[in-house]
């Protein structure tokens, strides 16, 4: 079994090692205390009962391990970083844009309302119900078929009864049918970007009353 015998030969071989890896200061200094105890240790160690060589290689090897991880992690979260930087710079792009997300309200304003569906797969039938304040329905739109993907319609107004609703906010439910399959459609809401924040969650977008909005939130702009 061959082992290191010469502690002043090692010292050498670790300087050098320690030298040619530099990793970021964390590592660094959890490198330094590695090095300086294994040295120590090997100064220390029983001459009748050295070290085996196997035993130094597997210490370097988890060191070197530790290292790797911290520079990977170093260089992640400058990734992560210039990612933000570039959602934000995109987001910004955005304000006083008119966009669709998820969401039911509708706001009727000077007899007109946008909004949008969302289908996950291409629907042989489509209604759409305009529901007021206080829950009951006020027009349904059959919108027939329709393809998948989101799609951006207006309310001129008019209710089931052929009178104009007044200005104010209302809500929209959708049904849609495959056959006699239901698909899962969803509501968009029509809002204006009015600003940008970043927290915890990433990048949001304010979108008015309809409040914050992640950029992967947004189905169409205007």
């Amino acid at each position: 079994m061959s082992t290191i015998q010469d502690p002043q030969s090692a010292t050498k071989i670790f300087s050098l090692y320690g030298a040619a890896n530099t990793p970021k200061p964390v590592a660094d200094e959890v490198q330094d205390r590695f090095l300086k105890l294994l040295v120590t240790q090997m100064k220390n160690q029983d001459p009748l009962n050295p070290l085996d060589n196997a035993q130094v290689t597997t210490q370097l090897a988890q060191i070197s391990t530790v290292n790797g991880i911290e520079k990977l992690n170093a260089n992640i979260q400058a990734m992560a970083s210039s990612f933000n930087a570039g959602q934000s710079l995109q987001a910004a792009t955005m304000i006083g844009k008119d966009v669709l997300v998820p969401g039911s309200m509708l706001q009727l304003t000077g007899g007109s309302g946008i909004f949008g569906l969302e289908l996950p797969h291409a629907a042989d039938q489509v209604k759409v119900t305009i529901h007021d304040a206080s829950g009951r329905a006020m027009q349904v739109m059959d919108l027939g078929a329709k393809p998948a993907g989101s799609l951006a319609l207006t309310w001129d107004g008019m209710t089931t009864d052929g009178a104009a609703a007044t200005d104010g906010v209302y809500s929209v439910s959708v049904s849609a049918l495959r056959g006699d399959q239901k698909i899962d459609a969803k509501t968009l809401a029509f809002g204006s970007v009015q600003g940008v924040s970043q927290g915890s969650q990433g990048v949001q977008l304010n979108v008015g009353t309809l409040g914050p909005v992640g950029l992967t939130d947004v189905k169409q702009i205007f």
